[in-house]
Parts: structure tokens; C-alpha cells; sequence
């Protein structure tokens, strides 16, 4: 048969003091908790400001960068238009005489070939007038039969040495009209008078017309090659 050994409880104000003594040891750990507790937040509140700071000031300077580069860019984009208008207006202004002066020098060559086919046919004239001056009878014929029909007498102002040469060479053809010499008019030079109607029928106003379709054609061509 086991033997029990009797347990005797300690007297109340041991267990009181005991209960005290471990109450005094728990309460610097608890300071020391709460201090540790309150380091950490202040240290990851400033971690987290930290971090928060340079993650915004990283953010800033690349935006502010690159607004910078782009106003940068219309700017210079901008002083480049501007200089390059500045340079552009005397160059333009060059172009334009140039191209006046291109424009004035073809007028000159248009004129001076137009020219030069004006003294080519007046010696043509000439000289095919001085070997048979009695086509000025043909060129009567023609301005006779573009006037209306006259019952009067038909009237031939000419030049007087063409006159005589006329007379000479085609003595009937000169009898069909009143020839009448007039110092006043050129060599190749007509006048037809019948009736009230009177009509130049001379060389000079038939070259210029030819001349005129000459002008014309030399212009056309040159607007074709432009």
C-alpha cells in the first residue's frame, strides 16, 4: 500500500510576495516592447518617407527632363524656321531677278529674231521688186478685187521711179488705171483709190501683218518650251 505524503499550501503572504516579485520583472519587458514597437514605426515611417521621396523625385526630374527636351525642341525647331526664313528672303529675292532676267533675255532674242526676219524680207522685197517691179500690178489686182465694184475711174498712186519702170516694162497693163506718181510714197509702197474707197496695197502693210504672225509664232514656241 502506497504511502501519501501530505502537501501543506504556503501561508497567503508568501504567495503574495512571490506574485509581487514576478509582477516587478514583467514590467521592463513590457517598457522594453513598447519602446521597440515605437523605433520600428518611426523607422519604417521614415524608410517608407525615404523611399516615397526618391521614387517622386526620380519621377519628377525624368518628367521634368522630358518636358524640358521637348520644349527644347520646338524652340530650336522654331529659331531654325526663323533663321532659315531670314536666309530663304535674299535667296527668293535672287530667284526672282534671275528668273526677270532669264524672262527680259528671251523677250531681247524674241525681238532681235523678229527683227532680223523684218530686214531679211524688206531685202527680199527689195531686191525681187527691183527685178520685176511689175508685180506691184498684181498687188493692185488684189486690193481691186477685195474693194466693192466703183463706176469711177480707178486711181494708182505709186512711187515715181516704180512708176516709170512700170510703164516701161508693162506698158498695157499700166493703161488699165490712171497710174499717178506721189513722191511721198516708199518704194513698194501703193495706193489704190476708186470711188470713196481707198486702200493700201503697198508691201509695208502686208509685211507688217506677216511680222505680227511671226511675233505670235516665236511667242507660242516659247511658251511651249517653258
Amino acid at each position: 500500500m502506497k504511502q501519501f505524503r501530505p502537501f501543506h499550501f504556503p501561508p497567503l503572504h508568501q504567495v503574495r510576495a512571490a506574485s509581487g516579485t514576478l509582477s516587478g520583472t514583467e514590467a521592463p519587458l513590457q517598457e522594453d516592447w513598447d519602446s521597440a514597437l515605437a523605433a520600428g514605426y518611426r523607422q519604417g515611417q521614415q524608410d517608407g518617407f525615404d523611399a516615397g521621396f526618391e521614387a517622386a523625385r526620380a519621377e519628377g526630374f525624368a518628367r521634368g527632363q522630358a518636358e524640358g527636351l521637348e520644349r527644347g525642341l520646338e524652340e530650336g525647331r522654331a529659331q531654325a524656321l526663323a533663321h532659315l526664313d531670314q536666309i530663304g528672303k535674299p535667296v527668293d529675292a535672287a530667284l526672282k531677278a534671275l528668273k526677270k532676267l532669264k524672262s527680259d533675255f528671251k523677250a531681247a532674242q524674241r525681238k532681235e529674231v523678229v527683227d532680223l526676219v523684218g530686214k531679211i524680207a524688206r531685202q527680199v522685197i527689195r531686191a525681187e521688186l527691183a527685178l520685176q517691179p511689175t508685180q506691184l500690178l498684181a498687188l493692185v489686182d488684189e486690193a481691186l478685187a477685195a474693194m466693192p465694184p466703183a463706176r469711177d475711174t480707178v486711181e494708182v498712186l505709186m512711187n515715181p521711179e516704180e512708176l516709170k519702170r512700170v510703164t516701161e516694162l508693162d506698158p498695157k497693163r499700166a493703161k488699165k488705171w490712171n497710174l499717178l506718181a506721189d513722191p511721198s510714197l516708199d518704194a513698194g509702197e501703193i495706193r489704190v483709190k476708186a470711188g470713196d474707197h481707198e486702200v493700201d496695197a503697198g508691201c509695208q502693210g502686208r509685211l507688217a501683218a506677216c511680222m505680227e504672225q511671226v511675233r505670235d509664232a516665236v511667242a507660242g514656241t516659247e511658251g511651249d518650251a517653258a
